[in-house]
């Protein structure tokens, strides 16, 4: 699983593949092998202390376990976001979401932008990166996306049964299995998707978790709306470069 400096940088057949798709499956790790399985045993730790909440409920640890910033900041993983958000970056969140076997939900149908919809001026540099902490795969419930999807703006929603998916809304617009592109990663290895890209993922029905780690960045070029109530208490980093948009930065 080691990974060098060179295999980090995306090259310009990757990055122009992303801004083409907006989404982008690189078919390597994103950290050395030691720095992978301390992670992951740090995800062990959450998952047993989680307490009511559910495994894919994890959301933003970054808040409270200084550790993560090891992985978040790492230079490694800002030169891949840098390749396609540019060099000003700003950390937006992470989230550790595990579907356990038999009983992880399906995710529906949604775009991530339209989740914050007013929080930004735009969405256009808003990249997550998707860490594999288990192996991924379809019969497990891994991730899907729709290429190209990121350029059409926000989809209209409607309501669904939230108790059979890990949230209870959905775009009304029918997405067909055969346009789908299903991103089944090696445990440690990494995928890159666009905020606005339409994404989903199947309830897990296999004997084997999945559970991956977001980890999601914009370019400090965006504007936070500052009057929006969901950014009152949402903590967002410095990464590198310079804060243009003049965001309300935590640096560490």
């Amino acid at each position: 699983m080691a990974t060098s400096r060179k295999t980090q940088n995306l090259s310009t057949q990757e990055k122009q593949f992303y801004t083409k798709n907006g989404y982008l499956l690189t078919g390597r790790p994103l950290f050395e092998k030691e720095k992978f399985e301390a992670l992951y045993q740090i995800f062990e730790e959450y998952l047993k202390s989680k307490g009511e909440l559910g495994a894919d409920q994890l959301d933003v640890p970054h808040f409270k376990d200084q550790r993560l910033f090891d992985y978040l900041m790492a230079d490694g993983v800002l030169r891949v976001v840098e390749g396609l958000i540019g060099p000003n970056i700003g950390l937006w969140s992470s989230h550790f979401i595990c579907k356990e076997p038999r009983v992880g939900k399906r995710t529906p149908w949604h775009e991530d932008s339209a989740y914050w919809e007013g929080r930004f001026d735009s969405f256009d540099k808003v990249v997550t990166v998707w860490l594999a902490i288990d192996p991924s795969f379809k019969e497990n419930g891994c991730m899907g996306v729709v290429p190209g999807t990121h350029k059409n703006g926000f989809s209209e929603y409607g309501e669904i049964d939230g108790s059979t998916a890990t949230f209870d809304t959905e775009i009304k617009t029918e997405v067909k299995d055969e346009d789908v592109v299903w991103f089944e990663l090696q445990q440690g290895h990494y995928s890159l998707h666009d905020s606005r890209i339409i994404h989903g993922a199947n309830a897990n029905d296999s004997i084997h978790r999945r559970t991956g780690y977001t980890m999601r960045y914009f370019s400090t070029d965006l504007i936070l709306n500052n009057e929006h109530p969901g950014n009152a208490t949402h903590k967002i980093y410095h990464c590198s470069g310079a804060n243009t948009g003049n965001n309300p930065l935590i640096y560490l």
